[in-house]
């Protein structure tokens, strides 16, 4: 392996500082999509002869659509679009970016409370639609009688599911899976749970 047996056999989320070509190199264990893979934290300078030795040992580049596809498929908030300074880890599904027995930190007692007392008001969840058309991002979620219940806040045709689906903030009420809401003024669409897609990331961590 390009860069050493200790990557390959890192755990989930674990870290390790490895050496490519005199060059320090920290590997992470992580994932932007649904698929396994590995951020890697290199001095900028050397960044495209590692892109260069990536390829010639066969990884192929994909494109920023491609991987915005997959990442909504995963279910993965993007700051920024999908979350931004005024929403909580919960409301975005970050539950796991947090420490729930770590020492203080600001916002941890509201964070702690949502978790073992209640829940929170609204919650980012999957939409999937019975065509190939979605929605405009910001589009108003409604539940099947009329009442704004939340809005859009990404949205992509996913090839393996062949439907257009979405990622966006709902009520706590209507976040239950095969929950029926329209879109806009006329799409329909169904609640379900995250990710769409559970990809080889999830086949790695079994």
């Amino acid at each position: 392996m390009l860069l050493g047996d200790s990557v390959s056999e890192l755990a989930h989320d674990g870290v390790v500082e490895t050496n490519w070509h005199g060059s320090d190199i920290a590997v992470i264990h992580a994932s932007h999509t649904s698929e396994d893979g590995f951020d890697l934290v290199i001095d900028e300078i050397q960044a495209a002869n590692l892109l260069a030795d990536l390829a010639e040992a066969g990884a192929v580049e994909v494109s920023p659509d491609v991987v915005e596809t997959l990442r909504i498929e995963s279910g993965i908030a993007r700051f920024g679009q999908d979350m931004d300074e005024t929403n909580v880890v919960s409301e975005a599904n970050l539950d796991d970016a947090v420490s729930f027995t770590k020492g203080c930190y600001i916002g941890q007692e509201i964070i702690a409370r949502i978790k073992y007392r209640g829940h929170v008001a609204k919650k980012l969840t999957g939409l999937v639609f019975e065509t190939q058309s979605p929605p405009s991002v910001g589009a108003v979620i409604k539940s099947t009688d009329g009442k704004d219940v939340g809005r859009i806040t990404s949205t992509t045709v996913s090839p393996k599911l062949d439907r257009a689906i979405a990622l966006g903030y709902l009520r706590y009420e209507h976040l239950k899976p095969e929950t029926e809401v329209v879109v806009g003024s006329e799409l329909k669409a169904r609640v379900t749970g995250l990710p769409f897609i559970r990809g080889s990331w999830y086949e790695s961590n079994s």
